[in-house]
């Protein structure tokens, strides 16, 4: 934008007119020194462009000039326009003080008519203060009434029997229930009086709806049945309820006790003859006493029935009592707190026993007819196992119904008492059975077997057995509990047989006591609980089977001859002078040693069949066969005794022999001079003893196996 200045122009600057020239060049450089990047000089340009003002020499010159006669002609307007409001505020000023004016006079007049109706107003602020105290006194009073009294309605759904019992009954007394606990304190304050008052009224109220709702519950006890599972759940809160009255409580409990008393009878009634008290057949049902010819079976329908109803008695009267906790517990315990007389001596309440109890109660006619029958079927039956059985089938319920309702109720007293009762007509039976046995036992069995009546009372008693082994009995007292029965059935008549045994020779009363206690262990031995009567048995089997082995063993020893050699071989000794003396005893001549040998020989092939024909009568040919095979085994000892004692004899005899002739010749070699003394005789021509009697005892053993 430089431009070059004209020639002479600094000289001119500094000429006359040089302050101008220098003011000129000063707005020159202003001019040229401002940024058309400032935003006036942008607004004036673009203000310049609107205005399409032509560029030049004219109209720069006159710019100014007409720019400022713009500004004026602006502010001449504006002027105007500031007059004309300056009027219009002249008028509101006027107005504003007509209206001041006017607000003066209201005002005075406000403060005279103020100052006139001041009573007034103090008069109505405290009217309005007494109201309001007064409507205080209102919501106080009513929620009193709302709280402590009852309303005619809820008086009429307490106490009129015609209004039927609901939740809100039991909201209603609750609520009253709550009211006369809240009375106490009223009592603790200055209105003691309206506390006695209200308590005495809500008191007179509590029980009235106490009493209808007694009559109600028991009203509804005559129509319960127990055996719906839906049971009205009114009925259980009802009786939570009046536990709080123990009195009406225990009131309520005895009429429904007696209710179900009879209705228990009564369907004991029908299910044993088929039709109930008020004659009405049910077709449906058989009757228990169709198998009344089944005592067995008669009876344990009867128990089976009386079982069965009180197990369901029971969980009727637990859903309808005792189903939701300990409620009930804690309404009598409030109850006994409310009525102290009716306490019992501070113990606590237990709803598990009042449940037994009432049980108990419930089936006190049940347990007295059970037990009229029962007793009439006992003693009418004459067969010991079957009263045995029956006594079992009595103690099996008991120990059920024990576990079900204690040992202290009416019930388990009849049953105990039931089973006392078969017991004893089992042992009089037993008794008058025992002493018909022994009576028929005159005399052992030809072929020694055991008797019938034996075997009869051994029937007998497996059947009693096998009863006692399918009942309830603890195991450690099994067999003490059964070892009286077994006494009473069984030693009378084993000891009746053994008194027709010392009746009968040797070895028939052996055989035949053992033949009797055979049979007596076999019917015992499958049992556990007579393992003492067994061990019993066994001794005297074994005192049988040992004499029986004796006599069979002195069997072998007469018929075979040893026992003339044996007898008087025994009381020598083995000395040398007892083994001379063999040679010049009797049993050791030559005639009778070999009679003797004879007569082994005869014995020996047909010995074990000669023995066991002894034996043939006893039951267990096994156990012949064993005692015989001991017996054998006994005599071939025996027979080993004897022929050491015989060789003994010879070899000493032979030793004699043998010395005289090694005096005449002593130089004879000394395994020649043995070989030499099982051939050489004695001087005097005499046979050896093994000579006369060559047996060996190998060669019995193996004859005798």
């Amino acid at each position: 934008m430089s431009q070059d200045l004209p020639e002479g122009f600094d000289d001119r600057i500094g000429g006359p007119s040089g302050q101008r020239s220098n003011a000129l060049a000063n707005k020159v450089t202003r001019v040229l020194s401002i940024s058309y990047a400032d935003s006036e000089i942008r607004d004036a340009l673009r203000f310049l462009d609107s205005e399409n003002v032509q560029n030049t020499p004219e109209l720069r010159r006159g710019l100014h000039w007409d720019l400022q006669k713009e500004v004026i002609d602006c502010n001449s307007s504006i002027v105007k326009e500031f007059g004309q409001v300056a009027e219009q505020l002249k008028r509101i000023g006027t107005t504003i003080s007509s209206l001041n004016r006017c607000c003066e006079d209201m005002r005075r007049q406000v403060a005279a008519a103020r100052q006139e109706n001041s009573p007034v107003l103090e008069e109505a602020t405290t009217l309005l203060a007494q109201r309001q105290d007064l409507e205080k006194k209102k919501q106080l009073l009513d929620a009193f009434n709302k709280h402590f009294i009852l309303s005619d309605e809820e008086l009429m759904v307490l106490t009129s029997t015609t209004e039927p019992i609901g939740e809100r009954f039991f909201a209603i007394l609750a609520r009253i229930k709550q009211v006369h606990s809240d009375c106490k304190v009223l009592l603790g304050s200055e209105n003691q009086k309206l506390g006695l008052e209200l308590m005495e009224q809500n008191s007179r109220h509590l029980n009235n709806g106490y009493q209808k709702l007694y009559r109600w519950i028991q009203k509804e006890f005559k129509s319960l049945d127990l055996e719906n599972p839906q049971i009205n759940a009114f009925i259980r809160k009802s009786l939570r309820t009046l536990a709080e009255r123990p009195t009406l409580f225990e009131s309520c409990l005895d009429s429904f006790s007696e209710a179900r008393e009879h209705i228990l009878t009564d369907g004991f009634y029908s299910a044993l003859t088929g039709s109930s008290a008020n004659q009405m057949n049910d077709s449906t049902m058989k009757p228990i006493e169709f198998h009344a010819h089944d005592s067995l079976r008669y009876i344990g329908d009867m128990l089976a029935w009386t079982h069965s109803a009180t197990v369901s008695e029971r969980e009727a009267l637990e859903s309808l009592f005792i189903a939701e906790g300990d409620e009930m517990a804690k309404g009598v315990q409030a109850g006994r707190h409310s009525e102290p007389w009716s306490s019992t001596g501070g113990k606590s309440f237990d709803g598990r026993k009042a449940l037994d109890d009432l049980v108990n109660r419930n089936m006190a006619g049940v347990a007295r007819s059970l037990r009229q029958r029962v007793d009439q079927a006992i003693q009418g039956q004459q067969d010991a196992v079957t009263v045995y059985k029956i006594a079992n089938l009595i103690s099996f319920y008991r120990v059920t119904l024990t576990k079900l309702l204690g040992m202290e109720s009416f019930i388990m007293s009849t049953v105990k008492s039931l089973e006392e009762s078969a017991m004893r007509q089992f042992q009089n039976l037993q008794s008058d059975q025992t002493a018909t046995v022994q009576a028929e036992l005159t005399q052992a069995t030809v072929d020694l077997t055991a008797p019938d009546a034996l075997n009869d009372t051994l029937a007998q008693l497996t059947d009693l057995m096998r009863s006692y082994e399918s009942s309830l009995a603890p195991a450690e007292s099994r067999a003490q509990n059964f070892q009286p029965i077994l006494l009473q059935t069984l030693k009378p008549v084993l000891d009746t047989c053994e008194s027709l045994a010392q009746e009968l020779g040797t070895p028939a009363n052996n055989i035949f006591l053992l033949n009797c206690h055979l049979a007596t262990k076999n019917a015992l031995q499958p049992f556990e609980f007579t393992h003492s009567v067994t061990e019993q048995v066994d001794q005297s089997i074994e005192s049988a089977t040992t004499k029986l082995i004796d006599y069979q063993h002195a069997f072998f020893l007469h018929v075979s001859g040893l026992h003339s050699l044996l007898t008087t071989l025994i009381p020598l000794s083995d000395s040398t002078e007892d083994l001379q003396k063999i040679n010049t005893l009797p049993p050791f001549q030559a005639g009778a040693l070999d009679e003797a040998s004879q007569t082994l020989d005869d014995f020996l092939p047909s010995a074990l069949m000669d023995a066991l024909e002894n034996l043939k009568r006893l039951r267990d040919t096994k156990l012949a066969g064993d005692m015989t095979s001991e017996a054998a085994d006994r005599f071939c000892e025996d027979f080993e005794f004897v022929e050491g004692r015989l060789t003994a004899a010879d070899e000493l005899l032979l030793a004699g022999d043998d010395g005289d002739e090694a005096r005449s010749d002593g130089e004879e070699d000394a395994e020649s001079h043995g070989k030499a003394k099982k051939v050489q005789r004695p001087i005097d021509d005499a046979q050896l003893l093994r000579d006369l009697y060559p047996r060996t005892s190998a060669e019995i053993r193996v004859l005798l196996s």
